[in-house]
Parts: structure tokens; C-alpha cells; sequence
């Protein structure tokens, strides 16, 4: 049986294709589907942000193939495991929930590592030096997912 998991960011441009690439990298994908989505629907059918994409390249992580989509409520019927970024994107999801089943789908990446920041700062707005750190905590906790997924 696979395990199916989502990223979830607001436009699916910056946080969660990172996310789907480096887990993509770490995990069986004969075992383990992966894939992103944005709760907004800004940026549908467009690559991910050209600083996502080569944050991800510097690390060995090639994202460019992606397409943005927007998170809708037949994801909570395809998908095991719904990863939001932040508390923002955690809520709209707790919104677009229709049970407490699908609520339980839905936690906060970083809750999977031990940091002291337990949000995925929103990159947009900010330089490269951001999209790096972004990187280096979502690799941290998709690290921790994946050697959790390599236990089953």
C-alpha cells in the first residue's frame, strides 16, 4: 500500500514544492507519494517560484517540474497524511475539513522536529538568504518523516 502525503502552503509556489521535492529525494516512490498544493488559488498552473527553484537546485533537489495547484476538499479523500507550513495554512484546512477523519489528516510540518520554530516562515517577500533557511527546516522535518515512513 502506498502512503500518500501533501504539502500544503498558501500559493503552492515557495514552501510546499520544496517540501514535495525534498521528500520526493528521501523516501521509496514506489512506497510513498508525494505532492504539494496552496489553500489560495493564486498561482494555478505555474511553476514554482524561480528562488524555490534554484534554492532546490543548489541542493541537488530539481523542483522546475511542478505546477501549481490549489488545495481542494477531494485531497482529504486522496491523501493519508495533509502537512500545512503554518498556522494560517493549518486553519484554512481546518476549515475546508468536513469531519473530524479529515481534520486528523491535517498537522503542522514542523511539529515532526524538535525546533524552536515551529512555523515554516512565508519566503515570498524576503531575499535568497530566506528561501536558504526555509529550505534547511523543511529538510529537517521531511528528514524526520522520512526515516519514520522507512520504520513502516
Amino acid at each position: 500500500m502506498t502512503t500518500k502525503i501533501l504539502m500544503v502552503c498558501l500559493g503552492n509556489i515557495c514552501r510546499s514544492p520544496l517540501a514535495e521535492g525534498i521528500l520526493k529525494s528521501k523516501i521509496d516512490s514506489a512506497k510513498v507519494f508525494v505532492d504539494s498544493a496552496g489553500t489560495g488559488g493564486y498561482h494555478i498552473g505555474k511553476k514554482p517560484d524561480n528562488r524555490s527553484i534554484l534554492i532546490g537546485k543548489e541542493y541537488g533537489i530539481d523542483i522546475e517540474h511542478q505546477r501549481c495547484r490549489q488545495f481542494s476538499s477531494q485531497d482529504f479523500k486522496d491523501f493519508d497524511v495533509i502537512y500545512a507550513m503554518d498556522r494560517n495554512n493549518y486553519k484554512a484546512l481546518v476549515h475546508f475539513a468536513q469531519n473530524a477523519d479529515e481534520i486528523s489528516k491535517i498537522r503542522l510540518l514542523l511539529d515532526e522536529v524538535d525546533l524552536k520554530v515551529k512555523e515554516v516562515p512565508d519566503p515570498y517577500y524576503d531575499d535568497m538568504e530566506k528561501f536558504d533557511e526555509v529550505f534547511h527546516l523543511i529538510d529537517k522535518a521531511c528528514t524526520a518523516i522520512a526515516e519514520n515512513l522507512n520504520k513502516i
